[in-house]
């Protein structure tokens, strides 16, 4: 098993996109933290007020988004998508083909990237 942390801005407001891919709530903690679990992955989202969101040492403040992602693998790219925008999900581009397949990048609420990969058929 793999376990994930995401800071979010607002946990209640990330759970429809992680719903629509599959996710189910098998922990909550209060509003700021959920556990979530898709196959052999658990998934944390940490809002404001969880440990994961205060301040460092050195004054940084940990913060949703960047490029280091998680990334989903899915049967059709497509119906994903529609399944997502339904949610109000931003995607950064269209889907990118590579030789492994094709893929996405979507936006949590948060701004977080989650890349959803469907591959080649020929595999």
């Amino acid at each position: 098993m793999a376990i994930v942390r995401y800071l979010v801005d607002d946990v209640d407001a990330a759970l429809p996109f992680y719903a629509a891919l599959g996710f189910t709530e098998t922990e909550r903690w209060g509003p700021p933290f959920v556990m979530l679990a898709r196959e052999q992955l658990t998934l944390w989202l940490s809002g404001p007020g969880t440990s994961a969101s205060r301040a460092l040492a050195d004054g940084s403040q940990p913060r949703p988004g960047g490029w280091n992602r998680l990334v989903i693998e899915v049967e059709d790219l497509a119906a994903t998508m529609q399944a997502l925008r339904a949610t109000g999900a931003r995607f950064r581009s269209e889907p990118i083909q590579g030789p492994g397949g094709q893929q996405v990048l979507a936006e949590d609420p948060s701004g977080n990237p989650v890349e959803l990969f469907e591959a080649r058929g020929d595999f």
